[in-house]
């Protein structure tokens, strides 16, 4: 690929052909629209894993899909970068969802992300009385409370967000550090702790909201500080959850991920429907910087067997307002940002 973006003729007619298949070009559809396994893909294509492993093979060859593994998983996605992943959003865009074989693949994903909300919502519901129990089994909550703690209040957030607020732990370690804070999850079960735990803490700063972390009812630029503390492994995309909680982060301020770094241990995703065996530090940081923030370096917690890591990014100042998600409709900045959320 040349500076400009633009690539020499072989290789674009190279691509035009990896790409110039029926299958492929649903495949790419497909991969638009979140990250998904050989297996759910095959089930979405009704053909057998190996021939779908050989289309998936050609689309990463021509730089139109990436490919990483997690465990026994191998997960497959857009490409993020380069000409040919230029090229592949344009030939998605391109496609007409109306079409019949299309329509009928949106409709088998659909149905996938469905199964995956409800075994992840299944768990949350069976262990929302014992969430703290579960959490500790991997790693001492103390230290990564303490640090988070010094990280907000020498930020002193006038409005704080608690993405995926579980039973509110995060608020009542982090709510004393801010003017308001704002607990949103799709439980109702955890919501139904997190009141109890909040009023039991007498933090009379803080609320908690039934809302979806895809799709946040909040104003753009509403909050000083965002925080997503061991949720993003649950995340069907990571990197959407990290763009909305850019696009409601006020300029200087900023976004703490608390997350495993990379690891092995299946039995999270088999027995806790970890969707993500961690993340490395560098696809957070792209992230961060393809939602307009600008990482900072992260801060790492070793444990046994697992180690914590602190990633954190900051809004510049230069970027009011510039970053609402595609499609999204603003909502009016008029209020304090803790009272804008829809009480539903």
């Amino acid at each position: 690929m040349k500076g400009n973006g633009t690539v020499p003729l072989n290789e674009l007619v190279a691509t035009l052909r990896a790409v110039a298949e029926p299958s492929r070009v649903r495949l790419l559809v497909l991969c638009f629209r979140g990250e998904l396994t050989v297996s759910e893909l095959a089930q979405i294509l009704g053909q057998s894993q190996p021939r779908v492993s050989r289309h998936l093979k050609l689309l990463c060859d021509a730089g139109l899909l990436d490919r990483f593994r997690e465990g026994s998983w191998v997960f497959y996605r857009l490409s993020a970068g380069g000409a040919a992943a230029a090229l592949s959003r344009h030939l998605v865009a391109a496609c007409d969802e109306s079409d019949e074989t299309i329509a009928l693949d949106l409709q088998r994903l659909a149905a996938i992300k469905r199964q995956r909300a409800e075994l992840a919502a299944a768990y949350f519901r069976d262990n929302a009385a014992q969430w703290h129990r579960i959490r500790s089994l991997y790693i001492d909550e103390r230290e990564v409370e303490a640090a988070l703690a010094e990280i907000v209040a020498a930020a002193a957030p006038h409005d704080l967000l608690d993405i995926g607020t579980g039973t509110g732990r995060m608020l009542e370690i982090l709510a004393p550090h801010a003017g308001n804070a704002l607990g949103i999850d799709q439980s109702r079960e955890m919501l139904a702790v997190a009141r109890v735990n909040l009023e039991r803490a007498g933090l009379a700063n803080s609320m908690v909201r039934l809302a979806d972390m895809y799709q946040l009812p909040l104003a753009d630029a509403s909050f000083d500080a965002v925080v997503i503390h061991q949720v993003l492994h649950y995340a069907d995309r990571p990197d959407a959850v990290i763009a909305e909680a850019a696009r409601v982060l006020r300029p200087g301020g900023i976004l703490l991920v608390v997350d495993f770094a990379p690891h092995g241990l299946e039995f999270l995703r088999d027995e806790h429907a970890h969707r993500r065996l961690g993340f490395a530090d560098a696809d957070v940081a792209q992230w961060c910087r393809l939602a307009g923030l600008e990482p900072d370096a992260p801060r790492r917690l070793p444990g046994e067997p697992l180690t914590v890591v602190i990633w954190t990014a900051h809004r510049p100042a230069a970027a009011a307002g510039s970053l609402a998600a595609p499609g999204r409709a603003r909502v009016s900045a008029g209020a304090p940002a803790v009272e804008r959320v829809l009480d539903r």
